[in-house]
């Protein structure tokens, strides 16, 4: 079995870099350019921290054909070691990527824009897999993909202070889903 370096402690609380931000939040039509968009950030992570230390995948509701979404695209990064930033959050930056929350076990980079998030998160966490079943269901599942589309819009009626809020309102709906995707796996 190969040994790994020692991990570092990390961070135990979170970091918001810019505290809260009120946002215009609009649901739009899938857009057929997501998947580009997605690939040339992926070519640009890829380009700063190489391929052979990371997993890199396209999240999120525009990653989901035919599902209306935000125009940001989620990307899901994962790294040898959350801790080691030096090794992932440095060449991000250099690339024009800036860091907006650092907090245990996952830091979100994102375009100047506030077009392309970047969710870092070490290789082996369970998060990385919950995004992928929620994407791999809706992608597959029509109905849940219509009560997710729904569910979005009637949030995005509302005004919220911050996009982690309303990222926050849609967490039992998701639960819900992903209790069926993995029913529908069998286990």
């Amino acid at each position: 079995m190969k040994s790994r370096k020692p991990r570092r402690p990390d961070v135990t609380t979170l970091e918001l870099i810019g505290g809260p931000e009120r946002l215009e939040l609009h649901l739009h039509s899938y857009d057929d350019r997501w998947p580009a968009i997605y690939l040339t950030h992926r070519h640009r992570i890829e380009g700063a921290i190489g391929t052979a230390n990371a997993g890199i995948e396209h999240i999120g509701s525009t990653s989901v054909p035919g599902l209306a979404a935000k125009p940001i695209i989620d990307i899901v990064v994962a790294v040898e070691d959350i801790t080691a930033e030096e090794d992932y959050l440095d060449p991000l930056i250099a690339a024009g990527y800036e860091l907006r929350v650092r907090e245990p076990g996952h830091r979100l980079g994102r375009t100047p824009a506030r077009d392309v998030h970047v969710h870092l998160y070490g290789r082996d966490d369970p998060a990385v897999d919950e995004y992928l079943i929620l994407r791999d269901h809706l992608r597959a599942n029509a109905d849940d993909r219509a009560l997710y589309a729904s569910t979005k819009r009637a949030l995005l009626s509302r005004q919220w202070d911050d996009m982690n809020d309303y990222a926050d309102a849609k967490t039992d709906v998701i639960l819900a889903i992903k209790a069926r995707a993995r029913a529908a796996r069998g286990g």
